[in-house]
């Protein structure tokens, strides 16, 4: 049988301060990934009702479950919202993870796509990826692989492709509810 194993997610800015903590999320093994997941050595997490600590010490809980999808190598991560009008992706551009001791870390760089429910798509936080840009004085190398990145993520929501497939998103989520998720609550 699977063991979903606790994992806490870091999110830092490029000067290495603090952005995000979420404090509550469980690793799906990866005999239970999906097979093109499994492929591409993806990193999947879910929480629901997860504590979240921002930058300044306030504290908060998600209110919808999530899938989180995290590739090794790629410069961006997709979180999928389980929402009641169905699933929501909110993209980060971001450096490729690092997984280590329970812990997922990540450099986030501001620019977000949203994918809706319906299909459509908006890049987000524009302003603050250049404001930070100019602050952190990003390299020309981060710059590159952030537009890098951003055009790779573009990509996969045009054409669908993993993560960005609602019924996998879903079976991940009710696989972990009934197997360990009625055990949390």
């Amino acid at each position: 049988m699977e063991i979903y194993e606790r994992c806490v997610i870091k999110s830092f800015k490029h000067n290495g301060q603090i952005h995000r903590l979420w404090q509550q999320n469980w690793l799906v093994p990866d005999d239970a990934l999906a097979p093109g997941h499994r492929a591409e050595s993806m990193i999947v997490l879910i929480n629901r009702q997860t504590p979240i600590q921002e930058s300044d010490g306030k504290q908060w809980i998600s209110r919808v479950p999530a899938v989180s999808f995290f590739i090794p190598g790629e410069w961006f991560n997709v979180v999928a919202l389980l929402e009641t009008s169905g699933v929501r992706y909110y993209c980060n551009v971001a450096s490729p993870p690092y997984l280590q001791g329970g812990v997922l870390t990540y450099i986030d760089y501001d620019l977000d796509v949203i994918r809706t429910a319906d299909g459509s798509r908006y890049i987000v936080d524009q302003d603050e990826y250049e404001q930070h840009k100019q602050l952190y004085h990003y390299p020309r190398q981060v710059e590159d692989k952030v537009r890098e990145g951003l055009n790779a993520l573009l990509s996969r929501i045009e054409r669908s492709r993993e993560p960005f497939q609602d019924d996998v998103v879903i079976r991940y989520y009710e696989e972990w509810l009934t197997r360990f998720g009625e055990a949390e609550q």
